[in-house]
């Protein structure tokens, strides 16, 4: 990884633990297996890249491009996504453990989050129209000023969103979710 830019290389069990990887270029790259926990990642730019059991928790991706990066049964635990580039950002997740991630002000329309633990992340002022949030579990994710029109929630769960707060127009709800929209007023739904 010591090379400037990659294209179409695959990284297999590489263990960068609490490294520097700065200003690198990653395109069309898979990383299986790869542990990059507590790394500086910032100021690279991933695109086409995949992401495979992989663990990048508390890796720092200040000034970081993600276009088109999916991350398949991986470890992001409190990642920074807010600090990343804006230009082009794009990302989807499948299998993933997102706990305390920050996306706040993120533009992420179409983001497919699947099978995913999203607790206490921050959506603050994020955009997420058209996204789909399909057997995840948002328990004390935070919502507010967010986009959130013509989004899937109807298989999400531990999910609390305050209308009020949230341009909602057409989401999609489960029965059961309603109660996650009703919580501020205390009320019992039987």
């Amino acid at each position: 990884m010591e090379e400037i830019i990659h294209i179409q290389k695959t990284f297999e069990k590489v263990i960068y633990i609490n490294k520097r990887i700065n200003n690198r270029e990653f395109e069309d790259c898979v990383f299986k297996n790869c542990d990059f926990s507590n790394s500086n990642f910032s100021s690279n730019t991933f695109l086409d890249c995949e992401f495979i059991d992989c663990n990048l928790s508390m890796t720092s991706l200040a000034a970081t491009s993600l276009k088109n990066v999916n991350f398949r049964n991986c470890k992001l635990l409190g990642i920074g996504f807010h600090e990343c580039d804006d230009f082009l950002f794009q990302v989807h997740f499948e299998e993933c453990t997102l706990d305390y991630a920050i996306f706040s002000n993120k533009k992420m329309p179409k983001t497919k989050f699947i099978n995913s633990s999203l607790r206490e992340v921050t959506f603050v002022g994020t955009n997420l129209t058209s996204s789909v949030f399909d057997n995840c579990n948002l328990d004390g994710a935070i919502f507010n000023e967010t986009q959130l029109a013509a989004v899937d929630f109807r298989t999400a769960y531990n999910y609390k969103i305050d209308p009020e707060y949230n341009a909602m127009r057409k989401a999609q709800f489960s029965t059961q979710g309603i109660i996650g929209l009703l919580d501020k007023y205390d009320i019992k739904i039987v």
